[in-house]
């Protein structure tokens, strides 16, 4: 018998580009950049919402922390990536859903006027998008990525109120007691303070806003980029809130000493050290929202409190 008779014939494409392997085997690189442009696609037809979004952004100093959701959303994934391993492109029928849902809501908040489900529906669409290529098992496995992409849709006006208002409270009488134990006689009113009679606005000085989402953003990350235990990571995300706080003083105290107490520097020195503090004060508490984060980690291993899903042999 000839040799060919029994030889089965070779398949012309290596077997990693074939349908057959991006339809029932593990994920590729194949899928990855099938999913990288459709993607770009999503974006491409939303692309009025996504500009929408990225004007806010820039525009408005409260929604700047939209540009750090990429990259802690890229972090959870690099973190995860072993995951990739275990997938499977199945349960693809499930993306075009997401895609028809996303469009929906779009759609739905581009005829009543109302931007969060614009906005919303934009971010759904891009979502499907990935799921109609890597499948229902990337949308569960890489879950706490997916939903951090929530945080890209600009808040509400009146959820901006209702978080700021007590937060400049909160944060003017914190201010105020980190003031007395440091020797300087204040006096409050409500948001209005009094430095040796010069008055002092918390509104105008420090805009909590603008510390709540990023220093959240922080914990989500922190919490979910180590192999924490579940209830560890819910005390970590309980506690973003405290923590915002706190950094929101340690940035509001040296801008009301500035404002009410500066007796050695000239009213141009005063403006431009204000100044400096008031529009990258709050990227600098970052890295040590970080720290206190740590901290707190530290406190519960101190504590004998079991915080991670794995303990290392030199542990």
């Amino acid at each position: 018998m000839a040799l060919s008779a029994i030889t089965p014939p070779r398949d012309p494409l290596p077997r990693c580009m074939t349908w057959k392997s991006l339809i029932s085997h593990r994920l590729t690189g194949w899928h990855l950049a099938l999913a990288g442009l459709l993607a770009l696609a999503g974006i491409f037809v939303c692309a009025e919402a996504w500009l929408e979004i990225l004007e806010v952004a820039q525009r408005d100093e409260e929604y700047q922390h939209i540009f750090l959701v990429p990259f802690v959303c890229l972090w959870i994934i690099w973190v995860r990536r072993s995951r990739f391993r275990h997938c499977r492109p199945s349960g693809t029928f499930l993306g075009p859903l997401i895609v028809a849902a996303g469009w929906g809501l779009s759609w739905y908040g581009f005829n009543r006027q109302t931007t969060s489900f614009f906005h919303l529906g934009a971010v759904v669409v891009l979502i499907g998008c990935v799921i109609s290529v890597l499948g229902k098992n990337v949308l569960f496995r890489f879950f706490p990525a997916i939903l951090v992409l929530g945080f890209l849709i600009p808040a509400p006006g009146d959820l901006r109120q209702r978080i700021a208002q007590p937060l400049q409270e909160w944060t003017a009488q914190a201010s105020q007691l980190t003031l007395d134990v440091m020797g300087v006689e204040t006096e409050r009113s409500g948001n209005l303070m009094f430095i040796d009679g010069r008055p002092v606005m918390i509104e105008e000085a420090c805009n909590g806003m603008r510390m709540v989402f990023p220093l959240f953003l922080i914990g989500y990350a922190f919490s979910f980029g180590l192999p924490l235990k579940q209830n560890v990571r819910i005390l970590i995300i309980l506690c973003s809130p405290v923590v915002a706080l706190a950094c929101n003083v340690m940035r509001t105290v040296p801008l009301i000493w500035v404002q009410g107490r500066n007796t050695h520097l000239s009213a141009a020195d005063a403006k431009a050290v204000f100044d400096f503090l008031h529009n990258y004060g709050g990227w600098i508490m970052l890295p040590i929202a970080f720290v206190l984060l740590l901290t707190v980690i530290r406190m519960l291993k101190w504590a004998m409190v079991p915080v991670q899903r794995y303990t290392l042999a030199s542990q």
